[in-house]
């Protein structure tokens, strides 16, 4: 399976951006991490296997929605009052294995290249 990223961009404090993640085949769970430089990569979202099950790190939640289409098969990430400290490179990720939307980061199957999203004070 190959995860193709894109919608990453340079915004302004309090912009909104969608990041948008396409597989090339059947997936389960899907999750969105980030790593900002000198920083370690952290776990953003994830979705469970049908987008009925989500789970959101605290420094995001409220602001940035995570949702799928299986008919792609496309994972989503609408990102709304965005702040400096939001800015890093955005991986998506996939698991074969979870159907669940806890899935354990070392766990994921497979990763995009990563899209980078810079914000603007």
């Amino acid at each position: 399976v190959q995860l193709q990223a894109s919608g990453g961009g340079l915004v302004q404090a309090g912009d909104s951006l969608r990041l948008s993640c396409a597989a090339s085949g059947r997936t389960y769970a899907m999750g969105w991490f980030r790593q900002a430089p000198g920083k370690e990569r952290e776990f953003v979202a994830s979705i469970n296997w049908n987008g009925v099950s989500t789970d959101y790190s605290g420094s995001v939640k409220g602001r940035f929605t995570i949702s799928r289409d299986n008919t792609k098969p496309t994972i989503y990430l609408q990102m709304n009052s965005l702040s400096p400290e939001d800015t890093a490179v955005y991986y998506c990720s996939a698991s074969t294995r979870y159907m669940g939307s806890s899935v354990p980061p070392r766990s994921y199957d497979y990763w995009g290249q990563g899209t980078q999203v810079t914000v603007s004070s």
